[in-house]
């Protein structure tokens, strides 16, 4: 498991709905070592941070495994790492495999798995395409976040080293199927509300859907 890319962001505007709005979604390679603070590297900008990073979502990962089906999928062979907001573009991770609260070291840094991506309308906005967003969420191939357990210092091309696995085993792609609200899935609410990193408030939301 490997760092192929860390991309950060400044404060640009996208037009979403017709209308001009601050997003940090345009996300660039950088080189070197960075400094990853509890809310995510430094120099990177999160415009609503009521949707994208904070604590809960200090990191957002996307496995370089899905870029060669996106850029046939969507015809942009130009697509590239960071192009989808991400801050890690990583090998050997991927949503079946991973799990909620699962931890890992990357340089001197700790981290762990909190929750999918739920990518909005401005990925739309990014990339140009008005239906992105669903096409994302529907593919299976949503990427996830991290929170970070430990502060320090990474840089493309360190290695990922497991640290501990969750014992509720909720894989990412399980917990995509509750976010998609896929049918028969009070098992993995089940699990997943046993899962100490995941976000309460999605803990909350779906003990709801279990209990109707």
């Amino acid at each position: 498991m490997k760092v192929l890319s860390v991309n950060i962001g400044s404060l640009n505007f996208v037009l979403r709905n017709g209308k001009k709005v601050k997003s940090g979604i345009f996300k660039k390679p950088i080189e070197g070592s960075i400094e990853l603070s509890s809310l995510g590297f430094e120099g990177d900008y999160q415009a609503n941070k009521k949707l994208h990073g904070g604590i809960e979502k200090a990191i957002c990962v996307y496995p370089s495994e899905h870029y060669e089906a996106w850029r046939n999928e969507l015809r942009r062979p130009s697509l590239s790492y960071g192009d989808f907001g991400e801050n890690l573009t990583t090998l050997g991770l991927l949503e079946h495999e991973v799990c909620l609260g699962d931890r890992f070291r990357i340089g001197s840094a700790e981290i762990v798995v909190t929750q999918p991506r739920e990518p909005c309308i401005t990925l739309n906005a990014r990339i140009g395409l008005i239906d992105l967003s669903e096409r994302f969420k529907k593919s299976g191939r949503s990427g996830f976040y991290f929170s970070v357990v430990k502060e320090g210092t990474l840089s493309s091309g360190d290695l990922i080293k497991s640290i501990s696995k969750d014992e509720n085993r909720v894989s990412v792609s399980e917990f995509n199927q509750v976010i998609n609200g896929v049918p028969e899935i009070e098992d993995i609410i089940n699990r997943a509300s046993k899962v100490n990193d995941l976000p309460q408030k999605l803990k909350n939301k779906f003990l709801k859907i279990k209990n109707h």
